[in-house]
């Protein structure tokens, strides 16, 4: 029966059905055409997915980022991500990434950065001589490095169904999210020097120029250290960071007095109905995930992998081939709730650091979110752009290679993902 609600699941999900709807058919599915189980159950079971403390985070973090927005805290970051790039090749392009960098502390959603980015950058990169196909690879693939930089929504949903530490995870993140951003604008550079795309500025940034950029932007740009740090010396949880991160906000933008009293209502309408999306989710994948548990797949699943793999370095091989097909077809949040709690134990059982295997897990669904067809950050994109998609596909060719080695150099030499854990913890 575990088998046949899985295949449900994806059969609805092929079609477009919603993830939320797909997940909880498939959970229905399972106890309806099983009479030793309680039908309440399921609703039991959804409820009981969503009562979660390090769930807070969520609503939170969401918060955070939709009231960071409303304050013009991102129209400073972009500025001052001119003032550090703007000299280099492919200048609007190296501060495209230098801005997804940023705003990984921010907005926690690749999703979220990359219609942001679409709608305000973009139009300036064509204004300046960049092709509409170049400008859109570069905002949807700089956008992945955002779920890698703390308060990442991704790592908080994978922290709630593993029960891995939210602040390793941060650390861990942090580190990965800066090694991505600086091989893209390493091969940004690359390209944009070969096509005559100019820099931003030629002039040198004076002292004075830097300063006043940088104190527009300085308090988002420590949010992240601030919250890894606040969480490591104990002074609050993950949940209670983002909390902190709505507050600082919200002073920010009555300080810079661009949130008014509507705008504040609206943060927390957005709020509401991002957090409401993902907890749905949750809570569907939650009784779906039960019913794999009461089947023992986990342990069958582990069993059975370990004696026919013979060694982690195979293992790590087939999860991101694995992960990768899986990306392509289903969304990133469904697959962290689903599978995640699968692959955990197996990753365990080989000895593999539990947050090597987690960097190696989300990073994998990154790639996913801008690979055909599901490609979520792909569509989203070049909807704002009207960007072709087959001409995204090709001009993105460098950049899934690029992603790609990344992805090799995280799977197999750990130390990526976890010296700066190590170093904090």
């Amino acid at each position: 029966m575990a088998l046949a609600s899985a295949v449900i699941m994806l059969v609805l999900m092929f079609f477009k059905t919603p993830v939320f709807v797909s997940v909880l058919t498939a959970a229905v599915a399972y106890f309806l055409c099983n009479p030793g189980t309680q039908n309440l159950l399921v609703v039991q079971r959804f409820i009981a997915g969503i009562e979660s403390i390090p769930l807070l985070a969520i609503p939170f973090f969401v918060g955070m980022g939709v009231f960071m927005n409303k304050a013009g805290i991102t129209r400073r970051i972009m500025a001052f991500a001119s003032v550090c790039v703007g000299r280099l090749s492919g200048g609007l392009a190296q501060v495209n990434i230098l801005v997804s960098t940023f705003m990984g502390g921010i907005s926690g959603s690749n999703l979220a950065d990359a219609a942001m980015e679409a709608r305000t950058l973009v139009p300036e990169m064509e204004r300046n001589g960049y092709s509409n196909e170049f400008s859109s690879v570069v905002t949807a693939f700089s956008s992945l490095i955002t779920p890698l930089i703390p308060p990442g929504i991704g790592m908080i949903m994978y922290a709630s169904v593993t029960n891995v530490s939210v602040g390793k995870l941060f650390a861990g993140g942090l580190s990965v999210g800066i090694l991505l951003c600086m091989v893209e604008m390493l091969v940004t550079g690359f390209i944009a020097k070969r096509r005559g795309y100019k820099s931003l500025r030629t002039s040198r940034v004076t002292l004075h120029e830097f300063n006043d950029a940088f104190k527009g932007a300085l308090i988002p740009l420590l949010m992240p250290i601030v919250i890894i740090g606040g969480v490591r010396i104990g002074a609050f949880t993950a949940s209670e960071a983002g909390a902190v991160g709505i507050l600082v906000a919200v002073i920010l933008g009555f300080a810079y007095k661009e949130l008014g009293f509507q705008d504040f209502i609206q943060g927390f309408k957005e709020t509401a109905i991002s957090s409401a999306t993902i907890l749905c989710i949750i809570g569907a994948a939650n009784a779906l995930s039960w019913t794999f548990t009461k089947e023992q797949v986990p342990q069958a699943l582990t069993v059975a992998i370990v004696d026919l793999v013979p060694n982690k370095y195979l293992f790590l091989l087939l999860i991101n081939l694995f992960l990768l097909v899986l990306g392509m077809l289903i969304e990133g949040n469904a697959i962290t709730i689903v599978v995640a709690p699968l692959l955990f134990p197996i990753a365990k059982a080989f000895g593999i650091n539990e947050i090597h295997f987690a960097m190696i897990f989300i990073f994998n669904l990154a790639i996913g979110a801008i690979s055909p067809p599901m490609g979520t950050v792909m569509y989203v994109t070049c909807g704002e752009t009207k960007c072709k998609i087959a001409d995204f596909i090709k001009e993105a060719l460098p950049y899934f290679a690029i992603l790609f080695v990344v992805l090799l150099i995280i799977t197999y030499v750990p130390i990526v993902s976890t010296w700066l854990v190590n170093l904090i913890y």
